[in-house]
């Protein structure tokens, strides 16, 4: 069984710190069947309420952004964003959200570690 990019959102997450729906739910102030529904249901039948994607993302302790995104296609919508790379790897999502929520300075900073990592893997950085 192919999972949705929320479902492996959530799973990880869950996987990674050892949490149950429990876990994520009290974290989040939503009720375990919610949680249980979007980590189990292939394709949901609709968006979920802003209310519910902010605890859930809440709950599982990342950027509501890449949670929001995940559940759009989860329900079958295909959102298409200008001047956006397609993004399949729910970490990436993640990271680029969170990215976007640092300091300017903060986000230098992050370049500057990111174009290291490049170079000492043998992968030259993209410059503009």
């Amino acid at each position: 069984m192919v999972l949705n990019t929320l479902q492996q959102m959530i799973k990880g997450r869950l996987d990674q710190n050892g949490w149950s729906y429990n876990d994520v739910a009290r974290r989040g102030g939503i009720s375990r069947s919610t949680v249980h529904h979007l980590a189990t249901s292939g394709r949901l039948a609709q968006v979920p309420q802003k209310a519910t994607l902010e605890g859930l993302a809440r709950g599982l302790g990342i950027p509501v952004a890449p949670v929001q995104r995940a559940a759009v296609e989860a329900a079958g919508v295909n959102l298409y964003f200008e001047d956006a790379p397609a993004v399949t790897d729910p970490e990436v999502e993640i990271l680029i959200a969170s990215v976007q929520r640092l300091s300017p300075k903060d986000r230098r900073h992050v370049a500057v570690l990111v174009e290291s990592l490049l170079e000492a893997g043998g992968v030259e950085p993209e410059r503009d």
